[in-house]
């Protein structure tokens, strides 16, 4: 094998690793390697009218593998970067245990989630704690909307209720690993 085949082949597989860490789809993750997931939607594809403001805006059922074994907790932030002029918060969530492996549909507005280790939620930017669906303005095309996973090398510590950017900053030096699964969704 000459040096150009080899170096294709090692560019192929680096980059089906990256694909692997930052992709979710419905297919099991046979890589090992950290990823969020949906059975209700593929990686890329369009989030079913159930999950938005035009249904019955209840969260998506969520899988996560390969967590990295550095990770004490996991947290969670869904957003649209197309929203004019802004990236729209839609949920956030954190301190999930390292070893939770499904985020169940429908999951509780509230501070604290009790079925997900005592998790706690933030303010979304509908001024609401949980999650609120993709809502983008009617005639606006389609927003792309991010369910970025973190892994947290420990417990942070944020106060339930909070926004964004106090997530940001606790996060901040702590993450040790990062997944992503986008949907889309136009009105």
């Amino acid at each position: 094998m000459d040096t150009r085949t080899e170096r294709r082949s090692f560019l192929v597989a680096a980059g089906a690793v990256v694909s692997g860490c930052m992709s979710g789809n419905n297919e099991p993750n046979e890589t090992g390697a950290f990823s969020v997931s949906s059975l209700a939607f593929g990686d890329g594809e369009e989030i079913p009218t159930e999950y938005t403001c035009d249904g019955e805006g209840n969260s998506p059922p969520l899988r996560i593998e390969g967590v990295p074994s550095e990770a004490e907790t996991l947290a969670l932030v869904v957003d649209d970067s197309d929203a004019p002029g802004t990236t729209y918060v839609h949920w956030l969530i954190w301190n999930l245990p390292a070893d939770t492996e499904q985020i169940p549909q429908s999951v509780s507005h509230g501070p604290a989630i009790s079925e997900l280790g005592g998790a706690e939620q933030g303010t979304n930017d509908n001024g609401d704690v949980g999650y609120f669906g993709p809502c983008p303005n009617e005639g606006d095309g389609s927003h792309t909307y991010r369910f970025t996973l973190y892994a947290v090398d420990k417990e942070l510590e944020v106060e339930a209720g909070a926004e964004r950017d106090e997530l940001d900053a606790a996060l901040d030096g702590s993450t040790v690993g990062t997944a992503r699964l986008t949907g889309t969704y136009e009105r």
